[in-house]
């Protein structure tokens, strides 16, 4: 199956996932090894997806993984009209734009299935906040 149709399929399991049922859940074991989805919950399960709010509404992500912190850009806009998402994470480059073996990294997954369930810890940030955040993540 074409990555496209993948990723429209994706955000529909996606967009059924709810505090109760563990249905959405299950289907997600059809786009990810068991090692990435079960990466991505546990990540939820320690509060480690951060969204950073703005006062102009515009989200920023991180997540703390278990060697470094990684920001994660989900909802960008594709030519094919789906939602895309990046990660700094060195999976993401590997696994995502390299080899093409992965639809997304865990802490994409970590950040979209947070973001549907509440589950991110919102941090409220001025811009000179978030430009000091964007700036220490750009450093290499």
């Amino acid at each position: 199956m074409p990555q496209p149709e993948l990723g429209r399929l994706l955000e529909q399991v996606l967009e059924g996932l709810t505090h109760e049922t563990i249905d959405a859940l299950e289907k997600l074991r059809f786009f990810f090894p068991e090692t990435l989805l079960l990466g991505a919950l546990d990540l939820i399960d320690r509060d480690s997806v951060i969204e950073y709010r703005t006062a102009w509404g515009r989200p920023h992500y991180e997540v703390l993984g278990s060697t470094a912190t990684y920001a994660v850009y989900p909802g960008l806009p594709s030519a094919g009209g789906h939602a895309l998402a990046y990660c700094t994470c060195p999976a993401y480059a590997y696994s995502v734009l390299l080899s093409e073996t992965q639809l997304m990294c865990k802490h994409v997954l970590a950040t979209l299935i947070a973001r549907r369930l509440s589950r991110c810890i919102e941090r409220p940030v001025n811009a000179d906040e978030l430009a000091s955040l964007i700036a220490k993540q750009s450093k290499v």
